[in-house]
C-alpha cells in the first residue's frame, strides 16, 4: 500500500466520484480507477459501491477511511517539522548559564522563545561558575553559554549583554553603608566573603587586582559556595562581599547595601557564546530572539 493509494483512496472516498477525486488529484480518470481497483484487489476487499449513478463506500471502505486519513495527515506535519527545522523553528537548543544574575534574563529568553517559537526547545542548565558552561560548550553539551569571561578559546564568539559596574556589598552596620560609593583603600581592614576560587573567575580576578593596586591583600574571612549564599553571610556581618551591578539591580537589600567601586577597573562583560563551527539551524533562531529580547 502506497501513500499515492492513499491519497486517491480519500479523495474518492471524500468525493463520492471518481471524476472529481481525479481532479483534485491533477490526475485523469482511468489512472484513479486503477488505483482503487489495485488497492481492492492487495486488501482483498471492496471499498466502493459502484453504479453508474452514486459511489458509495462499503463498510472496509469506512474502515480504513480513519486510518488513512490519520497516515496522510502524520505525513502532512512530518514535512512541516523538516522544514521547520531546517529554517530553525523547530528544535533543540541548550543553554549553559553561570551566575546569579544570569537567571532573570534566561527566564526572559525562555518567555520569548515559548510565545514567538513554540515549537524551539530551550534546555537550561545551570552552573555555578562560568568556567564550567563554557566547558559545556566546548565538550558539544550546550549550543549557548551566558557568563563572565576575560578570555574565550578561539572558535567561539560571543556578544555583550551587560558590561557590569562592580560594587561591594557591606552590611548595614558598616561604617561606609550610606555612602554614595568607595575606594579599595578603604576595605583594607574589612574581610571579605568571597567565592571559590575557580579558573577564569572573573570577580576573584578583580578582587585582587583592586586590593593589590590599592596596596593590600584581602583578607577573607570566608568562602561561599554561590553569590545568595555570600549576601547572606554580609547581612550576617561575616564580611563583605565583591560582586556585580546585575546582582545589586535583582536583589532585596535587607541587611546591606550596596556601594558602587569608584576604583577604575577592568570592564566586566557578561557575554553570550557559542561555537562558530555549531551546525544547529535553530542556534540562529535562538541568537536572532536574544538580540531582540535581551
Amino acid at each position: 500500500m502506497e501513500i499515492q493509494d492513499l491519497r486517491a483512496f480519500v479523495a474518492v472516498a471524500e468525493e463520492l466520484h471518481f471524476g472529481r477525486a481525479a481532479e483534485r488529484l491533477h490526475l485523469a480518470q482511468p489512472p484513479v480507477s486503477r488505483t482503487i481497483k489495485a488497492l481492492e484487489k492487495e486488501l482483498g476487499a471492496e471499498l466502493f459501491h459502484r453504479t453508474t449513478r452514486s459511489v458509495e463506500v462499503t463498510a472496509a471502505g469506512e474502515a480504513l477511511l480513519g486510518p488513512a486519513r490519520r497516515i496522510l495527515n502524520e505525513l502532512k506535519h512530518a514535512a512541516h517539522d523538516v522544514r521547520a527545522a531546517q529554517s530553525g523553528e523547530l528544535g533543540h537548543v541548550g543553554i549553559a548559564f553561570a551566575g546569579a544574575s544570569t537567571q532573570i534574563l534566561v527566564g526572559q529568553l525562555s518567555r520569548a522563545a515559548r510565545l514567538k517559537h513554540p515549537d524551539l526547545f530551550l534546555e537550561l542548565s545551570s552552573q555555578n561558575f562560568a568556567q564550567p558552561a563554557i566547558n559545556r560548550l566546548l565538550n558539544d553539551e550546550a549550543d549557548i553559554s551566558i557568563g563572565r569571561w576575560d578570555y574565550v578559546p578561539a572558535g567561539i564568539r560571543t556578544r555583550t549583554l551587560i558590561n557590569e559596574q562592580l560594587v561591594v556589598a557591606v552590611p548595614k552596620t558598616h561604617t561606609l553603608a550610606g555612602a554614595d560609593s568607595v575606594h579599595m583603600d578603604q576595605l583594607s581592614a574589612d574581610y571579605f566573603v568571597t567565592l571559590p576560587p575557580q579558573p577564569g573567575s572573573v570577580l576573584t580576578d578583580r578582587l585582587l587586582r583592586l586590593s593589590h593596586a590599592a596596596g593590600f591583600d584581602p583578607l577573607i574571612a570566608q568562602v561561599a559556595p554561590d553569590t545568595w549564599t555570600a549576601l547572606s553571610l554580609v547581612a550576617a556581618e561575616v564580611g563583605i562581599h565583591l560582586t556585580i551591578s546585575s546582582v545589586a539591580e535583582n536583589t532585596h537589600t535587607d541587611g546591606f547595601s550596596f556601594l558602587p567601586v569608584a576604583d577604575p577597573f577592568d570592564e566586566v562583560l557578561l557575554r553570550m557564546a557559542w561555537r562558530a563551527d555549531s551546525r544547529n539551524p535553530a542556534l540562529a533562531t535562538v541568537l536572532a530572539l536574544a538580540d531582540e529580547v535581551l
